[in-house]
């Protein structure tokens, strides 16, 4: 399932991983790793923030795209599922039926 990864980063860690080098490293290596549709960085509430878009295949791979933020950088995390305009499509009939 496609899927928006949210990682906010807290101010005091990614200073340090700024000063120390660290986070260029591992933004190559984790992108290399989760091969994501799409990859945004941004400022969102004070904080580094990252959004990455993914395809989720089982729920036991959740670890594998969490646990690397939590421990690298103590970071927040979020996974949203989303669509693209064709899979929407696709669904879209189903609600209706089920409207009826």
């Amino acid at each position: 399932m496609r899927t928006m990864l949210r990682i906010s980063i807290p101010t005091e860690e990614g200073n340090r991983a700024i000063r120390d080098g660290s986070i260029g490293k591992f933004i190559e290596h984790t992108l290399s790793e989760l091969k994501p549709e799409a990859t945004y960085f941004t400022a969102e509430n004070g904080r580094r923030t990252a959004y990455l878009f993914v395809d989720v295949k089982d729920s036991s791979e959740l670890p594998f795209y969490a646990e690397r933020f939590f421990l690298g950088f103590n970071a927040s995390l979020e996974m949203i599922p989303v669509m693209n305009v064709e899979e929407l499509k696709r669904g879209l009939p189903k609600a209706m039926a089920a409207l009826q």
